[in-house]
């Protein structure tokens, strides 16, 4: 499906950008009145008027994913630094809107609460805050500054070292390793995880008889490739391809060579991008099951500081 291009934002504009329609209407969850400030037309002019939100609404834009925006930003919208976008937790669950990362590492992203979206613009408008400093204060619901507690594995943050080739296409999940360090410890990996058939891909074919459903497996196209190595997980939602509905990407890094649990950095594409779960390999298989049945989300799964999993108890 093809997308429009958002359009090319002012000095101190930031895209609010509705991905949410019913009958063509766009359902903006009551945001533009939570924000406060002063509603001009297709604006909201923010305490002083140095950050304005330009409201952005098409049919088109419908489902839109926060690693989608930075291929879909006009040329010269460089200046910005951040896009809101308005998804189904603010719609339908009056949710903290996601502030979508477009400049340090395009498509990640962080929750901000509606009330404080106001102060935090202006912050990264004025350089008073880094989105760094967003994400290594986000609780594990991926809220800047919530009280929700600290993940025990935080998403890395820094500049990245380089730039990323789009991942390959599935409507499942992706294995991607990113360290080659240890070529014994990936083999042994990939035999723990039911071994790659002719197709590339890990877990699939499995006899049902023989799955353990407190250990389900991980059903991933494998892509091992040196062209991702050092890949770190804020720069995964812009290298899955638009309209896939990809489940999970879980990376192969250091840490899992490291661990003789080996554990798979997996990054959420969809409730906060970018945010990751680090879990041992045996779990990335329920973790991927309950996100495409929706039993479970995301955050469920994220280690808390201090607590020990509750797949451990």
């Amino acid at each position: 499906m093809s997308r429009p291009r958002l359009p090319r934002p002012a000095a101190g504009e930031v895209l609010v950008v509705d991905t949410r329609y019913k009958d063509g209407r766009a359902l903006w969850g009551g945001l533009p009145e939570a924000v406060g400030g002063r509603r001009e037309r297709d604006f909201v002019v923010l305490g002083d008027g140095a950050v304005r939100l330009r409201l952005v609404q098409d049919v088109g834009l419908d489902y839109v994913e926060a690693g989608n925006l930075p291929g879909m930003l006009a040329p010269g919208s460089e200046r910005s630094k951040a896009v809101v976008l308005v998804d189904i937790p603010v719609v339908y669950g009056e949710g903290a809107p996601l502030l979508v990362d477009v400049a340090q590492v395009p498509g990640r992203g962080v929750r901000v609460a509606a009330a404080r979206l106001g102060e935090v613009l202006t912050a990264l408008h004025d350089g008073a805050l880094a989105f760094d400093d967003l994400v290594s204060a986000m609780d594990v619901y991926g809220l800047y500054q919530g009280d929700g507690g600290r993940a025990a594995f935080p998403a890395p943050t820094g500049i990245p070292r380089r730039a990323f080739p789009e991942l390959p296409s599935t409507r499942a999940s992706l294995l991607v390793r990113t360290c080659f360090d240890d070529d014994a410890g990936w083999q042994s990996l990939l035999q723990r995880l039911g071994g790659v058939d002719d197709d590339g891909w890990v877990g699939a074919n499995l006899d049902p008889d023989e799955i353990d459903v407190e250990h389900y497996p991980l059903e991933a196209l494998v892509v091992d490739d040196r062209a991702y190595e050092g890949l770190w997980p804020g720069q995964v939602p812009a290298l899955v391809r638009p309209g896939e509905e990809t489940i999970l990407v879980a990376l192969a890094d250091a840490r899992t060579f490291a661990r003789p649990d080996r554990p798979l950095t997996v990054v959420d594409l969809y409730d906060t991008p970018g945010q990751i779960a680090v879990l041992p390999c045996s779990m990335a298989g329920s973790l991927a099951c309950n996100l495409e049945l929706a039993n479970m989300d995301f955050h469920d799964f994220i280690i808390r500081e201090g607590a020990e999993p509750w797949w451990e108890d």
